[in-house]
């Protein structure tokens, strides 16, 4: 009976063995499968504007609609090196993609040449010039939507006059080439309009848009039109043209955010802003990171399944660069149409 006993009672320790051991298994099965999950890291200008938060929208989605870890980082404000130091610690944590909207390409080409030597696959945006990335995606040629915008501003300043250009920042590739192919249309197409200085940067930063524009006002009384590139500069600049009583001498077009600009298009202290969907380019950046992630083909032809980037276009002159086809155009009129 001893032994019989005996019998039993190892049995019963092996078979809990071999179900603390499935367990077990199960376990490791389970935190395979959660950490298996691929990651995505986006990393913006600067958070707190309403551009990215706009874009982060859009990420979310796509995190959501293909099962993958994809989210939105930045630093506090649009200093390049800042932008870096969040880059080099993303690095560290070994994500499987960055997906990247540079305040200064050339600022970021060695933190990204890092990322890449570590295997993590890069997606830039707004950085045609680029060169450490796998891919840099635009919403549409950067000269023909500077062209266009010079087009608009034109038209509602009546053909001539002087205006002034803003940018987020002077190291910023797309807000530069906007600002040189409004400039180059005006010299070639209305030759009555005059460009008053070289671009003003505003550092992304609203405050910074609106003092300039308020000294430029005091100082050019016959100042004619204003074209903002960052996503804050049109509403500041409006800001400035609404506190002067200027908005029926004045001409505000540029980039930006409905939410942004919205109550100086009501009052014409803006007359139009342009801009493709930020929520958008989030997910076409994700996409195309996913992509490559997968070893999946990337080059002009494409289709992303999104609005605007149906047909990818390469840009010429550019090492990386392929561009969508899509701006939209809002004043008082549609204005309504787009609730973001």
């Amino acid at each position: 009976m001893r032994n019989l006993n005996r019998v039993v009672v190892a049995g019963l320790a092996c078979g809990l063995v071999a179900a603390l051991a499935a367990s077990a298994s199960r376990a490791r099965a389970d935190r395979t499968n959660t950490t298996a999950k691929l990651r995505i890291v986006t990393v913006v200008k600067r958070t707190g504007i309403g551009w990215f938060e706009r874009m982060e929208q859009g990420i979310k989605q796509f995190a959501a609609q293909n099962d993958v870890d994809a989210t939105m980082t930045g630093a506090a404000d649009a200093d390049p090196e800042k932008q870096a130091d969040v880059i080099r610690r993303l690095i560290a944590e070994k994500p499987n993609a960055i997906t990247v909207v540079p305040n200064s390409p050339e600022a970021l080409e060695a933190v990204l040449k890092q990322a890449r030597a570590a295997g993590i696959k890069v997606v830039t945006h707004e950085a045609s010039n680029q060169v450490n990335t796998d891919v840099d995606i635009e919403a549409f040629d950067n000269l023909a939507f500077g062209s266009y915008l010079m087009d608009q501003l034109a038209t509602c300043m009546g053909g001539s006059g002087k205006y002034v250009a803003f940018v987020g920042h002077t190291t910023a590739r797309s807000h530069m080439r906007w600002a040189a192919a409004a400039h180059d249309r005006a010299k070639a197409k209305y030759p009555n309009i005059e460009r008053i200085s070289p671009p003003v940067e505003t550092a992304e930063n609203q405050e910074t848009a609106y003092q300039a524009a308020k000294e430029l006002l005091a100082k050019h009384p016959d100042l004619k039109g204003f074209e903002g590139s960052s996503v804050v500069d049109v509403a500041g600049i409006g800001r400035a043209v609404r506190e002067a009583g200027a908005q029926a001498r004045t001409c505000v077009m540029g980039t930006s955010l409905p939410s942004v600009a919205g109550e100086f298009l009501e009052d014409g202290a803006v007359d139009r802003i342009f801009l493709w969907d930020p929520a958008i380019a989030g997910q076409a950046q994700d996409k195309l990171a996913l992509m490559l992630i997968q070893g999946k083909k990337i080059g002009p032809g494409i289709d992303l399944g999104l609005r605007g980037y149906r047909n990818l276009k390469s840009i010429p002159g550019t090492p990386h660069a392929l561009a969508g086809a899509g701006w939209i155009a809002i004043d008082a009129a549609n204005l309504k149409q787009y609730p973001f």
